[in-house]
């Protein structure tokens, strides 16, 4: 059977259940859009993933230099760093002409920011790494050609937002923000109020219309045309919109990631489906479906239970959350990451954490400098949805202490327990050398997310990793010394697999956490101990557990641990073959 053949059979019904009568019309402009660009894709050689995946999480102008290309200034200092030894992949972010948000509005999906360089820059940086690109497609910028088309009142760009009365029943509608969600404008056709879920200049898709669906299509096959390995469906649980419903979730929206599902089997085997849903944790893991959805998905609750634990030094409903975790289905696995460039969702939390202790947290990050983000309730009320701080000012003993002792050991204890988890790891190019709050970008800039924003002068940073001298004892030299031999150990491991099983062990204390990981051919297995208190914790290793010569691979002394009595100090986390 033909690849067009097989994609018919696949996509035909999904399409009947979105598009009823205009189904068929629908399939055959698709088609089109294969047509155009099947012959430049195929399959990624060898499995989905493995132990030595780890994704890096940066803007495209992270790094900035006179005279050269923003692109190009990342891949210097990275492959000057030699961290293109460490990681798999890098996540760029939104590196399109964009009107706001830091790229999350595009003006136009298929052209590289000139301000950053152009697609020779990015194939250039896929030499080296595997990509990740966003596919922004629940909104587009109010600049985009699209939107000025809608203004102008030409087919079928009138079709591609979503209109509403003023005076529409919006009650049920599901807010991730506490602004309107409708948003007057002025066309050819006079005032018109539209759907706007994330801000005014931020216009949702109409994917009640089929050619919204061809055009993203298009965006997608021509992201994989360009080499992305995996694309991020940015924001998609809010994609369908149907009053009287909560506009979140919908079925039709499952339909639309079953529908790129199949075009990404059929077209490029290999490439992988990443729904970003900041949402909690039984609604996240829906978008697995029944194996035809997402690939792999976000693990959204692990940032904030992890940074409550270490600020409380009490870690029993993380480990409580980690034993409740069933392995997810064959095939997929989770995106485990403490940062990135959005805050750090508290909606995960739901159903885990008491208020108490959850309010405990937002007064932690208020007085280390952060913000709290609100999302608008059905009746009228706000309450927190993120927190706004980079996670090693979360994670300092006090707004003023930048310098505490704790400070370090306690941020690489949190990224070494993200890096060992079940699932594969994303890792905030911030959190390589422990940012601090941005808060004159928050001030330049009047966004609360631009406190974990900042990019950085190529200069600045290789003065800032240097390891000579006194600048060595310095938090972002010690950090980036640090996270650079984690990723080393962390990637030559079987047992760190993203698939590989992994079985929380109790230990006795509130602040202790463990658990093993265990490879997928069973040779290899590693208890994951970590110390979540500013006090040194000694226990006993559970008798289950075979103490014969355990190897910390993360001591540099590579002795062994005294067994069966194991002390850990102040935030240390010990990863020991067993």
């Amino acid at each position: 059977m033909s690849i067009e053949a097989r994609l018919k059979q696949r996509l035909a019904p999904r399409l009947a259940r979105l598009y009823g009568d205009r189904a068929a019309e629908c399939l055959e402009k698709i088609l089109t859009v294969v047509r155009r660009f099947g012959p430049g894709l195929s399959a990624r050689p060898g499995p989905l993933w493995d132990e030595r995946d780890v994704v890096l999480i940066t803007y495209g102008d992270q790094v900035r230099s006179p005279g050269i290309h923003s692109l190009s200034a990342l891949g210097l200092f990275l492959e000057e760093a030699g961290l293109d030894k460490l990681l798999s992949t890098i996540h760029l972010l939104p590196f399109f002409p964009y009107s706001s948000d830091d790229g999350f509005s595009v003006i136009d999906y298929c052209t590289v920011d000139p301000s950053l360089g152009d697609w020779s820059d990015i194939r250039r940086l896929g030499e080296s790494y595997a990509l990740m690109f966003d596919l922004v497609l629940n909104h587009v910028s109010r600049q985009s050609r699209w939107f000025a088309d809608y203004l102008a009142g030409r087919e079928p760009y009138t079709r591609y937002f979503i209109e509403l009365q003023p005076e529409a029943d919006i009650s049920s509608v599901t807010r991730p923000r506490s602004g309107p969600l409708l948003t007057p404008v002025e066309t050819s056709r006079g005032r018109r109020h539209l759907w706007t879920t994330f801000s005014p200049d931020q216009i949702d898709l109409n994917f009640a219309e089929p050619d919204v669906l061809v055009e993203i299509v298009g965006v997608l096959l021509f992201y994989l045309e360009q080499g992305a390995r995996i694309i991020r469906l940015d924001a998609i649980a809010y994609l369908w919109k149907e009053l009287g419903t909560p506009c979140i979730h919908l079925p039709q929206t499952h339909e639309v990631v079953k529908v790129l599902r199949g075009l990404v089997d059929e077209l490029a085997p290999g490439t992988i489906l990443l729904t970003e849903t900041n949402v909690p944790h039984e609604e996240n893991f829906s978008y697995f479906g029944n194996g035809d959805e997402a690939q792999m998905v976000y693990q959204f609750s692990l940032a904030p239970l992890l940074l409550e634990a270490l600020l409380s030094g009490d870690g029993r409903l993380l480990v409580d959350w980690l034993d409740s975790l069933e392995p997810t289905p064959p095939g997929t696995t989770v995106f485990n990451f403490t940062a990135s460039h959005d805050g750090i969702g508290v909606r995960p939390l739901e159903g885990i954490m008491p208020p108490n202790r959850h309010e405990r947290l937002i007064e932690a990050v208020e007085a280390r400098g952060g913000y709290v983000s609100m999302k608008r309730n059905a009746d009228g009320t706000d309450s927190p949805y993120e927190l706004n701080i980079t996670y090693s000012s979360a994670l300092a003993d006090t707004r003023q202490s930048a310098d505490s002792a704790f400070d370090v050991p306690r941020f690489l204890a949190s990224q070494a327990l993200m890096l060992s988890m079940r699932g594969i790891p994303g890792v905030y190019f911030h959190s390589l050398v422990a940012t601090p709050n941005d808060t004159a970008g928050v001030e330049r800039t009047g966004r609360a997310r631009s406190i974990n924003r900042r990019k950085l002068d190529l200069a600045e940073l290789r003065s800032a990793v240097v390891k000579t001298g006194a600048a060595a004892a310095c938090a972002p030299a010690r950090v980036f010394e640090a996270y650079r031999r984690l990723l080393a150990v962390r990637i030559a491991q079987p047992a760190f697999h993203p698939e590989a099983e992994q079985q929380v062990v109790r230990l006795g204390s509130p602040s202790l956490v463990g658990f093993i990981r265990t490879s997928l051919d069973r040779q290899q297995r590693i208890l994951v101990l970590g110390n979540l208190g500013p006090r040194a914790e000694t226990f006993d290793i559970p008798s289950s557990i075979d103490p014969s010569c355990p190897t910390d691979l993360l001591s540099t002394t590579k002795q062994p641990l005294n067994t069966p009595t194991v002390t850990l100090a102040p935030y240390q986390v010990a990863w020991v073959v067993v």
